[in-house]
């Protein structure tokens, strides 16, 4: 009987507390409505709207006439905006190879143990941290054409005429941006590939060590291969983030539309040269999200399958 009384009482009731620790119960979904609530608002709205817009001859006028994809055909059909769209791709690739290869020498620097190793991470994200158009703004300033430091040095070494800039043709202005891209967002690079560097185990190289293994085959043996996983992530924010970069053209190319429009976001704010309408505007918005989340699909096919994952040797033991 007394056995029998300490195995009832030892069995205690569920209480409401217990039970909305699984994840039950409205509070976890209330919890998450705001941050749909504003995904919906700031992103999906306006991509819908966009996409009603490109459909549209004129927006702006009452009943306006449905055009299909007559925007999208005028957008193709511009040489100007295929331009671009090279220019765009060729900038995306060339910046995200440049800071990677860069960002994983710098990884690799900060992360040995020296004294002022703290103040040497934190120096180098200061690039990272200033804002865009900033960034951008001082660089121009050292291109420019009568005061830049830069042309000057362009100048003195006759890889530019006298009162000749960098910027002051279209590929110049490509090539400022690469230039500016690069000094700014390596930082990002080098951060996350630092982070990546942190977690592969002592142990591995000191195995390889006692193996008689050199530094640079434990470096394309143990640190690549663990390095995969983080570098994926990384270049898959980095390729999206290069591909909508705006305020650097603009503020290179501000001279003129020409400079400008060499960028594929340029003809979000008005359209093709020849058709500054809202609806071929949206088509290019359109066109342009179509190419982003390609990209993301590309990287989740080649890269993201869980197989990359479980072959860098990260994938969870769960």
């Amino acid at each position: 009987m007394t056995t029998q009384t300490a195995e009832v009482s030892t069995k205690k009731t569920p209480t409401r507390r217990g039970r909305n620790k699984d994840g039950s119960g409205i509070m976890p979904y209330l919890l998450v409505f705001p941050t749909i609530l504003l995904i919906l608002v700031v992103a999906v709205y306006p991509m819908l709207d966009s996409l009603r817009i490109s459909i549209l001859d004129n927006p702006f006028i009452p009943a306006p006439a449905v055009v299909g994809l007559a925007n999208f055909a005028r957008v193709l059909a511009d040489p100007e905006f295929r331009t671009s769209i090279i220019n765009t791709v060729i900038f995306t690739v060339v910046s995200v190879a440049l800071e990677t290869v860069f960002g994983l020498c710098i990884a690799l620097l900060i992360n040995k143990t020296f004294p002022g190793r703290g103040l040497v991470r934190a120096a180098i994200l200061v690039p990272w941290a200033f804002p865009t158009v900033v960034s951008a703004q001082m660089w121009f300033l050292m291109y420019n054409d009568q005061t830049g430091i830069i042309t000057f040095i362009l100048q003195w070494a006759h890889l530019l005429k006298p009162g000749d800039t960098l910027i002051g043709s279209t590929s110049g202005v490509i090539i400022a941006a690469l230039i500016t891209d690069v000094w700014k967002t390596t930082p990002f690079m080098a951060l996350l590939i630092l982070a990546g560097l942190q977690v592969i185990p002592m142990e591995l190289y000191e195995a390889s060590g006692v193996d008689g293994s050199t530094r640079w085959q434990s470096f394309w043996r143990i640190t690549l291969p663990l390095l995969r996983a983080p570098m994926v992530i990384a270049l898959m924010f980095r390729t999206l983030d290069a591909f909508r970069v705006f305020d650097l053209f603009y503020v290179f190319g501000k001279r003129s539309v020409q400079s400008m429009s060499t960028y594929a976001n340029y003809f979000m704010f008005g359209g093709t040269a020849s058709d500054f309408t809202p609806g071929v505007a949206a088509a290019v918005i359109v066109f342009l999200f179509g190419i982003v989340i390609s990209i993301i699909y590309v990287y989740h096919l080649c890269f993201l399958d869980g197989q990359y994952i479980e072959a860098s040797g990260l994938k969870s033991s769960a």
